[in-house]
């Protein structure tokens, strides 16, 4: 235990990780606020969906840029610039929902605002960890951040929605803005050397980063993997889910069980790795992240609460073990200098199709059925969750180091 906090030794490290879990509590609440602060100024799906697509598409549009500003100005000072963008748009919507003056384009700028510093922010906080720990630590960093952050996945939203019930979901926005400034400002604790002024422009450090993403078989062949498997998940689990609790015995409250099991399912997984040797991370990564199709076939088959809540656990644990994998892969294979690049390329990969996804499930489910959709779209997931591990450099990625700690 003593090697697994070992990482909080680390004065950069401890301000990191400090200013993160301020930033992730805030976050985990952010979303269940949003919703009723967007319902409270209009009760339209309509305007629901309006405000939540002004996040999610500059997030897509914008990730390669973050990749290429923290790679050009250093990932704490871009981290801490969008904290304040953030937390300033959050304060900003919560200030016009408080005061009644709030109109649904109101919220749609402020949030397009949000998920554009979220977008610049991801690649950087990806990014970061190597430049704060010896490489021998970052298996238990990982893990000292996921520990923390899992158990807030858990109590986010219930906090949250306590706090729109108690104060009111413009209130519960502003808790969110400060979290993102108070981060901001613990972040200005954390030094480290700034990158080298060698950027020959943007578009050279894009195609520089593409260049590297495409000669790199693992890197490429897993986003390729998750391009796909997240859409299904969006489409089949998480839209086609809640429709289907609602025509079941589940109902909406089976459905929240289910989903706080998989929350439950990260948490106790990233105790689990503390104690356990990661020498293939790719391979046992992908092998485990194969286990999120269970809740699908499980609720295509049979929609019962305790079923689904298992499957569900089990996702969580094999969501958690491939991230795990894919970070130290990530960290301790890709040069420093490309790091965030060549995540904001993989986060492009991976949430591209996710918009897709959510349009297509509700179609299918409505001409063949949700179950018989749920099922199909199970089994795709467990064969393209497998299909990288055909490719030797997935299959085989060693560790670039291997800690004392993981030689047991």
């Amino acid at each position: 235990m003593s090697n697994a906090l070992a990482p909080l030794k680390e004065a950069n490290f401890r301000s990191y990780w400090l200013a993160r879990l301020i930033d992730r509590a805030g976050t985990t609440m952010a979303g269940v606020a949003l919703a009723f602060a967007v319902l409270h100024v209009s009760d339209s799906p309509g305007a629901l969906g309006t405000v939540l697509a002004a996040h999610s598409i500059p997030v897509v549009v914008f990730l390669l840029a973050g990749g290429v500003l923290a790679d050009r100005f250093g990932r704490t000072v871009v981290i801490q610039a969008t904290n304040v963008a953030s937390g300033l748009s959050q304060l900003a919507i919560a200030g016009l929902v408080i005061t009644g003056t709030a109109e649904i384009w109101h919220l749609a700028i402020l949030t397009a605002i949000n998920g554009t510093a979220t977008a610049a922010r991801m690649p950087a906080l990806a990014g970061v960890l190597p430049q704060l720990v010896p490489r021998e630590l970052f298996k238990p960093a990982n893990l000292v951040i996921a520990v923390p952050e899992n158990a807030l996945m858990v109590l986010g939203p219930a906090v949250s929605g306590v706090l729109v019930v108690v104060i009111g979901p413009g209130w519960a926005l502003a808790v969110d803005g400060v979290t993102y400034l108070l981060a901001a400002l613990i972040l200005t604790r954390v030094r480290i050397p700034r990158p080298a002024e060698v950027s020959k422009g943007v578009v050279a450090d894009l195609r520089e980063g593409w260049t590297y993403f495409r000669a790199t078989t693992w890197l490429w062949v897993v986003v390729a993997s998750f391009s796909l498997l997240n859409a299904i998940v969006s489409g089949a689990f998480n839209t086609l889910g809640p429709v289907l609790a609602t025509q079941t015995d589940l109902g909406e409250a089976g459905w929240g069980l289910i989903r706080s099991a998989q929350a439950v399912g990260f948490l106790v997984c990233s105790l689990i790795l503390i104690r356990i040797s990661f020498h293939r991370p790719l391979r046992w990564g992908m092998l485990a992240v194969a286990l999120q199709g269970l809740p699908m076939l499980v609720l295509g088959f049979e929609p019962v609460l305790a079923a689904g809540m298992v499957a569900a656990f089990l996702a969580g644990l094999g969501v958690q073990v491939f991230g795990l994998g894919w970070d130290l892969a990530m960290q301790e294979h890709v040069p420093d200098e490309m790091l965030s690049r060549a995540y904001s390329y993989d986060m492009l990969g991976s949430f591209v199709a996710i918009p897709i996804g959510q349009l297509a499930f509700g179609p299918l489910g409505l001409a063949f059925g949700i179950q018989p959709v749920m099922i199909v779209a199970g089994v795709a997931y467990v064969v393209i969750a497998l299909a990288p591990l055909v490719s030797r450099s997935v299959r085989d990625l060693p560790r670039a180091t291997v800690a004392p700690s993981d030689t047991h």
